[in-house]
């Protein structure tokens, strides 16, 4: 990321405007950056949350690219659903969905992939109803089912407690 300052959805702000603070570039464990990651999307920041999911996708091994892969752009989806961009959301979600699909029934790092794919199958078709006219509102992202980058960041939590 440059050092131009950016809002809350990731979106670079004109020079001299002060935006939300960056995430620390810092080595996190998988553990580690699946609580960030949930953190981050708790608090209105899904930009940030691929941010932490993207270093762990580029530093794990290669049996497990895909996984982080699709739990990036699972926090990309969000992030633009945040920014209103509803065909980008839910194809970004729908993707990674399917990055992450092979892990369902497995729980690599107390991660309870299964829900996380569920909350995004859920979020996307939401946002398919809304983006062709048959539903009205918001698309909830905070709650837990709806939290598709780290849904079960807190199994994960109590799983390395």
């Amino acid at each position: 990321m440059t050092d131009r300052p950016r809002d809350a959805a990731g979106r670079p702000l004109p020079p001299g405007r002060i935006g939300v603070d960056p995430v620390p570039d810092v080595p996190r464990s998988p553990a580690e950056a699946l609580a960030e990651a949930r953190r981050l999307v708790d608090a209105g920041r899904p930009f940030a949350a691929h941010e932490v999911l993207e270093a762990v996708w580029k530093a794990s091994p290669p049996a497990e690219r895909d996984l982080w892969r699709g739990l990036a752009q699972l926090a990309v989806g969000l992030t633009h659903l945040q920014r209103g961009n509803l065909v980008g959301a839910q194809r970004l979600l729908l993707r990674g969905v399917g990055l992450i699909q092979p892990w369902v029934g497995s729980r690599p790092y107390g991660l309870d992939v299964a829900a996380v794919a569920a909350g995004a199958t859920a979020t996307a078709a939401r946002v398919e109803a809304l983006s062709s006219g048959q539903a009205q509102g918001p698309v909830e992202t905070s709650s837990p089912e709806r939290r598709p980058a780290a849904a079960a960041a807190e199994t994960a939590e109590t799983d390395n407690a």
